[in-house]
């Protein structure tokens, strides 16, 4: 399965055999019946055939299978979430802190699918408000030795208007946010964002604010504290007007410096943000990757983001005094990596670019793992150990917050 930053097209594949609808999926541990036939985990199959395709016709062709109800064929049905998972956070229910970071499903094709491969939540998006191409291709690279991608999309987009048709069909089971971002070529960002949030209004169950993709010109310079400010007063104001309650987040960059990591986290407080996403891929390219495709200009995501994403997540939690919910993306490919998150300060965890390599059974073998993990350190529930790598504990959270207990340097 596919699971690559800013990723997804619309697809035009199809799959004329499975025309007559989506197939069930087999029970737990991925082996299990379909149509009368026998069938078990047929990942490795899949990822042979998809490496036969280039990275973004592998993308599509992954999102088709899902919308046809094929998950289970690679992943098996979900299991049941440990109880230790869950959680409750800005008034919604996370059976588990595993979400699926924005880009794979860009234009809202698979929400619900991916809830049923077992993940806690699903994001959306980037959508800009006009459908717009992105940048021209080739422009998603694997590189195999690294772990890793790099993608220059620049928000491929079909527009709001498919994606809120998409969401008003939903039956609304479960958590789905919406990503938001920008067209390249308006003149006004602060009204793309709020036309955003306006025409969404309550078909989302949080809101991202993406001023951090490297592929769309100035897009980054959203970031500056004065920026900032004024853009998310906006768009919390136009929020509390057409969706009062819904949960407003602002995703940022791993490349930050400190002093544009202090003011961030200056501004969360004061601008009544619900909370951070951390980080977006990365413009760095660290010296020991491998691959022939490393220089390519674009966003670096997978392992060699986990490091520099997870210290910011860390930096920003003890900016912030513990006192906004962050969401830690980059680089996980583990149980032990989401714990890692999640001990430096996060109270959910996404994935995008470990899934290309390990496939949607990845999202199953996390959960256990990260319920062993938490078990092992005496923990009881995962909001305990949020932000448990800081030292000093600190008081519970306000209805902002996302559990009753964590800490802080």
């Amino acid at each position: 399965m596919r699971g690559i930053p800013e990723a997804s097209e619309s697809s035009h594949l199809t799959l004329p055999a499975l025309r007559a609808g989506p197939l069930p999926l087999p029970p737990m541990g991925g082996e299990g019946f379909v149509r009368g036939r026998k069938v078990s985990n047929l990942f490795p199959l899949v990822r042979s055939l998809l490496r036969a395709l280039s990275a973004e016709a592998a993308h599509r062709l992954t999102v088709a299978a899902l919308g046809q109800g094929l998950g289970g064929l690679v992943a098996g049905r979900a299991e049941p979430d440990p109880a230790i998972l869950g959680q409750t956070l800005w008034g919604r229910e996370f059976p588990n802190p595993i979400g699926i970071a924005a880009g794979f499903d860009k234009d809202a094709q698979v929400p619900d699918a991916l809830l049923r491969l077992g993940c806690g939540f699903a994001e959306t998006g980037t959508v800009t408000p006009r459908p717009q191409q992105g940048n021209p291709k080739p422009r998603i690279f694997r590189l195999d030795e690294d772990a890793a991608v790099i993608n220059r999309l620049g928000f491929n987009s079909r527009g709001l208007e498919l994606t809120l048709a998409r969401l008003r069909k939903r039956r609304r089971v479960g958590v789905v946010g919406v990503n938001l971002g920008k067209n390249r070529d308006s003149t006004d960002a602060a009204a793309d964002y709020l036309d955003g949030v306006r025409r969404v209004g309550q078909l989302a169950d949080y809101f991202v604010i993406n001023v951090s993709s490297p592929n769309t010109p100035g897009l980054r310079d959203l970031q500056r504290r004065e920026i900032l400010d004024d853009l998310l007063r906006q768009v919390i104001a136009a929020r509390d007007t057409a969706a009062p309650g819904t949960p407003l987040l602002v995703k940022i960059a791993p490349d930050l410096s400190p002093e544009e990591q202090a003011d961030i986290a200056a501004l969360s407080g004061p601008s009544g943000i619900d909370g951070i996403v951390i980080a977006n891929t990365t413009i760095a390219r660290p010296a020991n990757l491998r691959s022939r495709s490393a220089n390519e200009p674009g966003g670096l995501s997978g392992k060699p983001l986990f490091a520099p994403s997870t210290v910011l997540l860390g930096d920003v939690y003890r900016l912030t005094n513990g006192k906004i919910p962050l969401i830690g993306v980059g680089g996980v490919s583990s149980a032990e990596d989401a714990y890692a998150k999640i001990r430096a300060g996060a109270s959910l965890v996404q994935l995008y670019t470990a899934l290309v390599f390990e496939g949607p059974g990845l999202i199953g073998r996390i959960k256990r793992g990260l319920a062993e993990l938490l078990r092992r350190d005496g923990f009881s529930a995962i909001g305990e150990a949020i932000g448990a790598d800081h030292v000093v504990a600190s008081p519970s959270l306000d209805q902002r917050g996302r559990h009753q207990t964590s800490r802080q340097a």
